[in-house]
């Protein structure tokens, strides 16, 4: 894992001691002359490798030099004629790994913070909407009806450029609110909710209709849907289903799975309890399984809520985490604990079958696995306990599989993900286009975008042919 490069304009943030202790945004936002100052040091250089690094293909040195030239009015036009989600991206998407990773600048110094200016960009036109006259242009109609199923990143994403296109777009999501994985999977302060609604409200400004409380496989199926008028349908449900250890113990009471845990928190806003009735059993001494950003949301969560110690239990160094480094420090700035090399064997419960234990063996590394890191390897009678009182399973999800049960024609993998090509997500149904999780498995808000952009512009070529 690469060493968070602290080489450019800095972003101002909370004071662990403080924000440890409040749902509060973490990282502040640049001011303006922060901006413009990280903006000059792009170098425009001509063959753009940030933009190839870029899942959606943002214009990025364009609205960069916009910033730099302080015409924010055009970095907004620039930044969302590709990206309609840019308070979100700006705030949660892996740019180090991505188009950061491919700025010219990354090979000597620091790359530009490209990520920090998007989110600049996006909270000034939040912050000046009244600044920006340019015209609205309302593509032609066509006619096509399109049914987009879920409105988490990939689903708000076809929809957006599918109305640009003039097609009529109904998003159909199960829950009570829109946002997906935007609003019960991260927490406020990392991705404030109302950034998330506005976000959505821009979408729904395109001509979007949002209908929910939609369960489609259950209340609608997708042939419903294609024999109601709809020409094309595009399944962007997420992947909403936890994964467990499969160890002994896993039942005890106090043992959530990350998924109902940061639900609760965020969605059903339990770090508002009593105020909102929703509430979260928190410990003293709380372990949370996995070495992902929702390992850390969820860690960080629970010492917000009153937790004293925080554990996170990963079995590989933290070399091979997945998660942002940038999250690893913000976690471990605010005192969560990491125990590194160590994998959950049993967890221990008391009379009242509440947890108050997890056994654990130490790790070591060997050769590279599938993932291309080192596959960790319990070493034999190095069993010691951690004490907890509560525990977060955080190892990943799966998809769904209500809507492939329901849809006849619709071919899965073996792990119950939709079989789609690969580049512009159509898959084995005729008229139904996939992206997101539901294809990939658990990944990124960006990679979710860009195959979502890649369809949509696949499901205009179909309905125009049609």
């Amino acid at each position: 894992m690469a060493k968070l490069d602290l080489n450019r304009v800095s972003m101002p943030r909370q004071d662990p001691k403080l924000r440890a202790r409040n749902f509060n945004e973490v990282a502040l936002g640049y001011s303006s002359e922060q901006a413009q100052a990280e903006a000059s040091r792009c170098i425009q250089c001509p063959k753009h490798p940030c933009i190839d690094g870029c899942p959606v293909e943002i214009d990025i040195p364009g609205f960069i030099k916009a910033v730099g030239d302080g015409d924010m009015p055009e970095a907004v036009r620039i930044l969302k004629d590709k990206n309609s989600l840019p308070g979100i991206c700006g705030r949660v998407c892996p740019q180090e790994t991505q188009c950061e990773e491919t700025c010219v600048l990354a090979k000597k110094e620091a790359p530009i913070a490209i990520g920090r200016l998007e989110r600049y960009v996006a909270d000034w036109e939040r912050a000046n909407m009244g600044l920006i006259n340019s015209p609205v242009i309302q593509p032609t109609p066509t006619g096509k009806r399109v049914a987009v199923v879920g409105s988490g990143p990939a689903g708000l994403t076809a929809a957006a450029d599918l109305a640009k296109l003039g097609h009529s777009v109904t998003i159909f999501e199960a829950l009570h609110v829109a946002g997906g994985v935007l609003m019960y999977g991260i927490p406020e302060f990392r991705l404030p909710k109302d950034i998330v609604q506005a976000e959505i409200d821009y979408v729904a400004s395109l001509g979007v209709e949002i209908e929910l409380d939609t369960v489609v496989g259950k209340t609608i199926s997708v042939d419903d849907l294609l024999n109601s008028g709809y020409q094309a349908v595009f399944l962007g449900p997420g992947a909403g289903a936890p994964m467990f250890l499969n160890i002994p113990g896993e039942n005890l009471n106090g043992i959530y799975s990350a998924n109902e845990f940061l639900t609760r928190v965020n969605l059903m806003k339990a770090y508002k309890f009593p105020e909102y009735d929703t509430p979260v059993k928190i410990g003293h001494r709380v372990g949370v399984i996995g070495g992902g950003n929702v390992a850390m949301d969820a860690a960080r969560c629970a010492l917000r809520l009153g937790a004293e110690e925080v554990y996170i239990i990963y079995r590989r160094s933290e070399v091979e985490m997945p998660a942002r480094r940038e999250e690893v420090e913000n976690a471990k700035d605010e005192g969560i604990q990491f125990k590194l090399l160590t994998t959950p064997k049993r967890f221990i419960g008391n009379d009242q079958n509440w947890v108050v234990g997890v056994e654990c063996y130490k790790m070591e590394l060997g050769e590279p696995d599938a993932s291309g890191r080192r596959r960790p390897i319990a070493i034999p009678g190095s069993e010691f306990i951690i004490k907890v009182d509560m525990v977060v399973v955080a190892l990943g999800t799966r998809p769904n599989p209500i809507i492939p049960s329901t849809t006849e024609g619709l071919e899965t993998t073996k792990w119950g993900t939709i079989v789609a090509d690969e580049v512009i997500g159509k898959t084995t149904k005729p008229a139904v286009w996939a992206g997101g999780d539901i294809v990939t498995g658990a990944a990124t808000v960006i990679s979710a975008m860009g195959a979502a952009k890649h369809a949509a512009a696949d499901i205009d070529k179909y309905l125009r042919a049609t």
